[in-house]
């Protein structure tokens, strides 16, 4: 397991989780992220790709909600979870993610190519 990959488990682990609003979809537009996280997911077309980002969507979402939830990359996992992403709705877990952990976030970050999903 490469040093990236145990890195993005332990900030997986340590961001806390919470229950969305039923179809909402608001925190699942364009985003950026690693590219060992984009590995991770599955390949989409160009065609799906650039379709998606003209409606400001990610590609990975699909009529039910999101198709790639458990390996969704760690920007998707922070919305709710920190005021600087606030959930339009005012969802959010009964604690909030620590600072030093979405530190290290930001840190992996700025250390990391990131890429458009």
């Amino acid at each position: 397991m490469s040093p990236n990959s145990q890195q993005i488990r332990f900030l997986r682990r340590h961001i806390p989780a919470f229950e969305c609003v039923p179809g909402c979809h608001d925190c699942c537009g364009p985003v950026t992220t690693s590219s060992e996280e984009m590995a991770r997911l599955p390949v989409i077309s160009d065609a799906a790709h650039a379709a998606a980002l003209a409606d400001f969507s990610c590609p990975h979402l699909g009529k039910t909600g999101c198709q790639v939830y458990a390996e969704r990359p760690l920007i998707c996992r922070l919305f709710g979870t920190t005021p600087r992403l606030a959930c339009p709705h005012g969802k959010r877990p009964a604690v909030m993610i620590a600072p030093h952990i979405e530190q290290q976030i930001e840190r992996y970050f700025a250390a990391t190519r990131q890429v458009l999903v």
